[in-house]
């Protein structure tokens, strides 16, 4: 056996090993969440971690976990916007509408 054939299988090894201990986990079903709104430079954070602009997780869509899931949209000088969500279906579709505090 050379080099190369024994690093694949020690690795495959290793890597049985490591998912029979439970350390490898299937990352199991994903629900996509798919937003759209009227305030692109919008922070999203969604179960209190920051995931980006508006504009960004528009065009690039969160794969969550599925269960309950709260959605935060903030941008100074404008009302929060916020919902919890059930990840139950294959796709969630959210259209965030942002209000201006008035002056």
């Amino acid at each position: 056996m050379g080099v190369s054939s024994a690093f694949t299988a020690a690795l495959a090894m290793l890597l049985w090993a490591l998912a029979s201990q439970g350390c490898v986990q299937n990352p199991g079903r994903t629900v996509s969440l798919r937003v759209q709104g009227n305030v692109p430079d919008a922070s999203v954070t969604i179960d209190d971690q920051y995931v980006g602009a508006l504009a960004y997780v528009a065009s690039r869509g969160v794969a969550l976990p599925p269960g309950k899931h709260r959605i935060t949209v903030e941008r100074l000088g404008y009302f929060p916007w916020d919902r919890l969500v059930e990840a139950d279906d294959d796709l969630i579709r959210l259209d965030v509408r942002m209000v201006k505090v008035p002056d």
